[in-house]
Protein backbone atom coordinates (compact mmCIF):
# COMPACT_ATOMS: atom_id res chain seq x y z
CA UNK A 1 0.00 0.00 0.00
CA UNK A 2 1.19 3.48 -0.80
CA UNK A 3 1.85 5.35 2.43
CA UNK A 4 1.88 8.81 0.90
CA UNK A 5 -0.64 11.33 2.11
CA UNK A 6 -3.71 11.52 -0.05
CA UNK A 7 -4.12 14.75 -1.86
CA UNK A 8 -7.74 15.20 -0.86
CA UNK A 9 -8.30 17.70 -3.67
CA UNK A 10 -7.30 15.09 -6.26
CA UNK A 11 -9.23 12.07 -5.02
CA UNK A 12 -13.02 12.13 -4.84
CA UNK A 13 -13.86 11.27 -1.24
CA UNK A 14 -16.82 8.91 -1.15
CA UNK A 15 -17.46 8.87 2.56
CA UNK A 16 -16.55 9.66 6.14
CA UNK A 17 -16.34 6.75 8.60
CA UNK A 18 -17.87 7.34 12.02
CA UNK A 19 -16.51 5.95 15.30
CA UNK A 20 -19.14 3.18 15.66
CA UNK A 21 -17.75 1.27 12.71
CA UNK A 22 -14.24 1.58 14.10
CA UNK A 23 -15.22 0.11 17.45
CA UNK A 24 -17.29 -2.74 15.95
CA UNK A 25 -14.31 -3.80 13.84
CA UNK A 26 -11.94 -3.95 16.81
CA UNK A 27 -13.59 -6.47 19.17
CA UNK A 28 -15.33 -9.84 18.85
CA UNK A 29 -19.01 -9.49 17.96
CA UNK A 30 -21.48 -10.74 15.30
CA UNK A 31 -20.86 -7.78 12.93
CA UNK A 32 -17.06 -7.68 13.23
CA UNK A 33 -16.21 -9.65 10.08
CA UNK A 34 -18.49 -7.61 7.85
CA UNK A 35 -17.26 -4.27 9.22
CA UNK A 36 -13.64 -5.44 9.13
CA UNK A 37 -14.01 -6.17 5.41
CA UNK A 38 -15.56 -2.72 4.83
CA UNK A 39 -12.76 -0.99 6.78
CA UNK A 40 -10.09 -3.08 5.12
CA UNK A 41 -11.21 -1.67 1.77
CA UNK A 42 -11.10 1.82 3.28
CA UNK A 43 -7.63 1.35 4.75
CA UNK A 44 -6.34 -0.06 1.46
CA UNK A 45 -7.89 2.98 -0.28
CA UNK A 46 -10.05 0.70 -2.48
CA UNK A 47 -13.03 2.53 -1.00
CA UNK A 48 -12.29 6.26 -0.95
CA UNK A 49 -13.44 7.08 2.58
CA UNK A 50 -11.69 9.05 5.26
CA UNK A 51 -11.33 8.02 8.88
CA UNK A 52 -10.70 10.94 11.23
CA UNK A 53 -7.82 9.86 13.47
CA UNK A 54 -9.80 11.26 16.37
CA UNK A 55 -12.33 8.44 15.68
CA UNK A 56 -9.66 5.97 16.75
CA UNK A 57 -9.34 7.79 20.08
CA UNK A 58 -13.11 7.80 20.48
CA UNK A 59 -13.23 4.08 19.70
CA UNK A 60 -10.72 3.35 22.48
CA UNK A 61 -12.88 5.26 24.96
CA UNK A 62 -16.07 3.44 23.94
CA UNK A 63 -14.42 0.02 23.72
CA UNK A 64 -12.84 0.22 27.16
CA UNK A 65 -15.41 2.22 29.09
CA UNK A 66 -18.77 1.08 27.72
CA UNK A 67 -18.09 -2.23 25.98
CA UNK A 68 -15.69 -3.40 28.72
CA UNK A 69 -13.02 -4.55 26.26
CA UNK A 70 -9.71 -5.10 28.03
CA UNK A 71 -7.55 -1.98 27.67
CA UNK A 72 -4.51 -3.83 26.32
CA UNK A 73 -6.64 -5.63 23.70
CA UNK A 74 -8.25 -2.36 22.59
CA UNK A 75 -4.86 -0.65 22.48
CA UNK A 76 -3.28 -3.43 20.40
CA UNK A 77 -6.15 -3.65 17.93
CA UNK A 78 -6.41 0.10 17.39
CA UNK A 79 -2.68 0.70 17.14
CA UNK A 80 -2.43 -2.08 14.51
CA UNK A 81 -4.89 -0.11 12.40
CA UNK A 82 -3.07 3.18 12.92
CA UNK A 83 0.29 1.60 12.10
CA UNK A 84 -0.96 0.86 8.59
CA UNK A 85 -0.55 4.62 8.09
CA UNK A 86 -3.36 4.33 5.59
CA UNK A 87 -4.02 7.25 3.31
CA UNK A 88 -7.61 7.07 4.60
CA UNK A 89 -6.62 8.59 7.95
CA UNK A 90 -7.66 12.24 8.10
CA UNK A 91 -5.45 13.99 10.63
CA UNK A 92 -6.69 17.54 10.85
CA UNK A 93 -9.29 19.40 12.84
CA UNK A 94 -8.94 23.00 11.75
CA UNK A 95 -10.48 25.93 13.60
CA UNK A 96 -12.97 26.31 10.73
CA UNK A 97 -13.90 22.62 10.97
CA UNK A 98 -14.35 22.97 14.75
CA UNK A 99 -16.59 26.01 14.20
CA UNK A 100 -18.64 24.11 11.60
CA UNK A 101 -18.81 21.13 13.97
CA UNK A 102 -20.26 23.21 16.77
CA UNK A 103 -22.71 24.87 14.38
CA UNK A 104 -23.83 21.43 13.17
CA UNK A 105 -24.08 20.12 16.74
CA UNK A 106 -26.38 22.98 17.66
CA UNK A 107 -28.37 22.95 14.41
CA UNK A 108 -28.98 19.18 14.28
CA UNK A 109 -29.15 18.77 18.07
CA UNK A 110 -26.35 16.18 18.03
CA UNK A 111 -23.07 15.68 19.88
CA UNK A 112 -20.15 17.88 18.79
CA UNK A 113 -18.33 14.78 17.49
CA UNK A 114 -21.29 14.06 15.19
CA UNK A 115 -21.23 17.70 14.13
CA UNK A 116 -17.61 17.17 13.06
CA UNK A 117 -18.53 14.10 10.98
CA UNK A 118 -21.28 16.14 9.30
CA UNK A 119 -18.84 19.02 8.66
CA UNK A 120 -16.39 16.65 6.96
CA UNK A 121 -19.13 15.04 4.89
CA UNK A 122 -20.31 18.47 3.74
CA UNK A 123 -16.75 19.61 3.01
CA UNK A 124 -16.05 16.55 0.84
CA UNK A 125 -19.63 16.20 -0.48
CA UNK A 126 -19.50 12.67 0.89
CA UNK A 127 -21.68 10.07 2.58
CA UNK A 128 -21.48 9.46 6.32
CA UNK A 129 -20.98 5.78 7.13
CA UNK A 130 -22.28 5.15 10.64
CA UNK A 131 -24.32 2.87 12.88
CA UNK A 132 -25.73 5.87 14.76
CA UNK A 133 -29.49 5.66 14.22
CA UNK A 134 -30.09 9.09 15.80
CA UNK A 135 -27.70 10.69 13.33
CA UNK A 136 -29.54 8.97 10.48
CA UNK A 137 -32.83 10.48 11.66
CA UNK A 138 -31.53 13.98 12.38
CA UNK A 139 -29.29 14.72 9.38
CA UNK A 140 -31.22 15.04 6.14
CA UNK A 141 -29.01 17.21 3.91
CA UNK A 142 -26.08 14.74 3.82
CA UNK A 143 -26.41 11.05 2.90
CA UNK A 144 -26.12 8.93 6.07
CA UNK A 145 -25.78 5.18 5.56
CA UNK A 146 -25.29 2.14 7.77
CA UNK A 147 -23.11 -0.14 5.62
CA UNK A 148 -23.95 -3.21 7.75
CA UNK A 149 -26.72 -5.37 6.24
CA UNK A 150 -29.91 -5.11 8.29
CA UNK A 151 -29.97 -8.74 9.48
CA UNK A 152 -26.34 -8.57 10.66
CA UNK A 153 -26.96 -5.23 12.38
CA UNK A 154 -30.05 -6.63 14.16
CA UNK A 155 -28.03 -9.64 15.33
CA UNK A 156 -25.27 -7.31 16.56
CA UNK A 157 -27.78 -5.19 18.51
CA UNK A 158 -29.37 -8.28 20.14
CA UNK A 159 -25.89 -9.50 21.07
CA UNK A 160 -24.91 -6.06 22.40
CA UNK A 161 -28.06 -5.72 24.54
CA UNK A 162 -27.36 -9.14 26.04
CA UNK A 163 -23.69 -8.26 26.66
CA UNK A 164 -24.57 -4.98 28.35
CA UNK A 165 -27.59 -6.40 30.18
CA UNK A 166 -30.07 -3.92 28.73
Amino acid sequence: MDNEKVQFGKDRIEGVVDVGLIEISHFENPAKDFVLEFLSDVLKWKKKCIIPTSAILGAYHILTRYLKVEKVSAYEALTRSLKTRSPAFYEDISVDAALDSLTNALGYNVESWDGYIVALAKMFKATIYTVDLKLMRKVRDVPVVNPIPEEIFEEYNRWLRARLGI
